[in-house]
């Protein structure tokens, strides 16, 4: 809008053009190369094919691929139950209480992901709360790390929100809970659907603190991906990696189109 002629639209555009190629655009490219290269020892990847995905679809990789797939779900679930409630709760809060819980649903966010997971496995190692060793345990720290992301969503759909829906349906004599579950709720949902697709994003790609807490029993596929690297596999781990940004695309789209449903509604 600042750049008023031609020349000068073309040269900004093409600048950013590069800087999204360069960023963007050229390091999903390469994962995608090495995923159907068989070698790589040219400028070019060579002997393509769809070995490596045929790889990444069975055996060791497959299972950690629904186990990314179930920790996602429920660990979405929980914290948009949990998010959902405590917007609600803290929107009928006090105003210092209010802070209170949102600083304390933002902290998460404000620490590396390593240390919500050392917290996590502290905390839940011992009697009476002994998950360690088992799935519960991993699926606890992607909740704590993706709750922040469904209570910001809620409370910010909160704020927007006309008080004069609530206001009326209390003026016909509807009580609290049919306010909730046949006003607020409906309202809420196209909110619900992105912090729901946001919480499943954010899991399936979570690393830092699932490191620290998983089970051999239960690695999701960042984990697998993850070994595959450091033991050289980078053909098996770019696979990996590209199924994984496809389940998750798909899902989101999923959410997105029962999202679009909603807010028409």
């Amino acid at each position: 809008m600042l750049v008023w002629s031609r020349t000068g639209r073309a040269v900004l555009l093409t600048v950013f053009g590069l800087v999204v190629t360069i960023v963007f655009v050229a390091p999903i490219a390469t994962v995608v190369a090495a995923a159907l290269a068989g070698s790589w020892t040219g400028p070019l990847p060579s002997d393509l094919g769809l070995a490596n995905f045929r790889q990444a679809l069975s055996g060791e990789e497959a299972a950690s691929l629904s186990v990314s797939l179930q920790t996602a779900l429920l660990a979405g679930a929980f914290a948009l139950i949990v998010g959902t409630w405590a917007a609600l709760a803290a929107r009928e809060a006090p105003t210092w209480c209010r802070r209170l819980t949102d600083a304390v649903f933002h902290l998460p966010v404000a620490v590396p992901s390593v240390a919500i997971g050392l917290g996590v496995l502290i905390a839940f190692n011992e009697r009476p709360l002994l998950l360690g060793g088992s799935k519960w345990i991993v699926i606890v720290a992607h909740a704590v790390l993706v709750l922040a992301y469904a209570f910001s969503a809620v409370s910010a759909a909160l704020d927007r929100l006309d008080p004069d829906y609530r206001q009326a349906a209390e003026s016909l004599g509807a009580g609290p809970v049919r306010v909730l579950c046949q006003v607020t709720l409906p309202l809420l949902l196209p909110a619900l659907g992105a912090a729901a697709g946001l919480a499943i994003a954010l899991s399936m790609g979570e690393l830092g603190a699932t490191i620290m807490v998983y089970p051999a029993t239960w690695r999701t596929l960042p984990v697998t991906i993850f070994g595959q690297t450091d033991r050289g596999d980078v053909f098996d781990a770019a696979a990996g990696t590209t199924v994984l940004a496809v389940v998750t695309l798909v899902a989101l789209v999923l959410l997105g189109k029962v999202r679009g449903r909603a807010a028409l509604r």
